[in-house]
């Protein structure tokens, strides 16, 4: 079993914001720093070296999402792979005389959400569905803000890194082709975790990132379906078919094409024993704490995520807590962790600005254990109860 910090008196449970280089992918990776070098592009011997190490993770990571090789295009990462999702259709579509249309979510990582923003200045169409209070969104509500008509574009996330919701991508896929419409989702915090395939869903492109799934930071994957008009916004070399120019990360790609194959092997079996632990922690928090609510779908959720909110408390306070009794734990996303405002996801799904300000964030990963568990749920019902004593002291004063 992988363990997840150097230091085994503490405990990671922020697998939701980055995990631990698994020590096969970074064994993997070892010999393309120094050893096996060359530049893909390059047509001697060290280069097609590198070139096959290439082609061989992309077909691993081709064979995790049930994808032809050659429709998965390698980037530097998530949020890269989002960017060119939502660029790469718009300019294809002709959104530059058009205008475009995008269709979004409220509750999408700010990788989407910004990109969408910033598209909209440039006088896209933008519409933003806002979920129901479990966070789900509904194939109607999107067949609805499509009804305007127009080059479209419908980006909605697989799930939710904040409050772990599973969307139903396959009925949203169905519902934009209806209108004519293409389909991303963002499947960063599920590649690798859940079961994906690309042709069952009939999404068109999907966003992949290797940190999230035990693989390096800096390294990702946008799957492209075969016939989808896309213009890249990385213009140069053209390597990787002309869709994404830039020196080819040998490491991090072999790193991305290692934990693929990884994941593929251990996903069943680590989603029923993470689902187990993920349940005995927020049993034993529920168990001895009132005022606490679960965030998110009860059922349709990653197995690893568990977001609650704690009644007359500061989540950020809860951190810090937590972090000083040796645990790793969040409010949110990572990267908009050091924002002063409320969680626009829990927001969005129907939370006050004092019960979203008051949210945890555990994420459970391959080298958690049942007795991190039971000691990080002591830790979390102590420090709520520490914290609401001095809050409730604060008002008598």
């Amino acid at each position: 079993m992988m363990t997840t910090t150097s230091d085994s008196s503490r405990i990671y449970l922020d697998h939701a914001a980055t995990t631990a280089v698994d020590p096969a992918v970074a064994e993997a990776m070892r010999p393309y720093f120094t050893e096996r070098f060359g530049n893909p592009a390059s047509i001697h011997a060290f280069g097609q070296e590198a070139l096959q190490a290439v082609e061989t993770a992309r077909g691993r990571v081709a064979s995790l999402l049930n994808a032809d090789p050659s429709e998965i295009v390698f980037t530097g990462g998530g949020t890269e792979s989002d960017n060119a999702a939502l660029v790469g259709i718009l300019l294809a579509s002709g959104a530059g005389e058009q205008g475009g249309h995008l269709v979004t979510t409220a509750i999408e990582h700010h990788a989407v959400l910004a990109c969408a923003e910033a598209l909209a200045e440039r006088g896209v169409r933008l519409e933003v569905i806002r979920p129901d209070a479990d966070g789900l969104i509904a194939p109607d509500a999107v067949r609805r803000a499509l009804a305007g008509g127009g080059p479209a574009l419908v980006s909605v996330m697989h799930a939710n890194n904040e409050i772990g919701t599973i969307q139903p991508v396959a009925e949203i896929a169905a519902a934009a082709h209806e209108a004519g419409a293409l389909f991303h989702t963002d499947a960063v915090q599920t590649a690798g975790h859940v079961p994906i395939d690309v042709r069952a869903w009939g999404v068109d492109l999907l966003s992949v990132s290797a940190h999230k799934l035990y693989g390096p930071k800096g390294a990702g994957a946008l799957f492209i379906r075969k016939g989808t008009p896309f213009e890249p916004f990385l213009i140069g070399g053209g390597q990787e078919g002309g869709r994404r120019s830039s020196t080819h990360n040998v490491p991090g790609i072999v790193g991305l094409g290692k934990a693929a194959e990884i994941a593929a092997s251990v996903m069943a079996a680590e989603d029923e024993r993470i689902r187990g632990l993920r349940d005995r922690l927020w049993n034993a928090i529920r168990g001895r704490l009132d005022g606490v609510r679960l965030n998110g779908h009860a059922t349709l959720r990653l197995s690893n995520n568990l977001n609650c909110s704690f009644d007359g408390i500061e989540g950020e306070s809860l951190v810090m807590a937590l972090d000083l009794d040796g645990i790793a734990a969040s409010t949110g996303s990572a990267c908009s962790s050091r924002s002063s405002g409320p969680s626009h996801v829990l927001t969005a799904i129907g939370l006050s600005a004092d019960q979203a300000r008051g949210s945890l964030r555990l994420t459970l990963g391959r080298g958690t254990t049942a007795a991190e568990c039971d000691r990080a749920a002591e830790a979390v019902v102590s420090a709520v109860t520490r914290l609401r004593a001095l809050a409730s002291g604060g008002r008598r004063a």
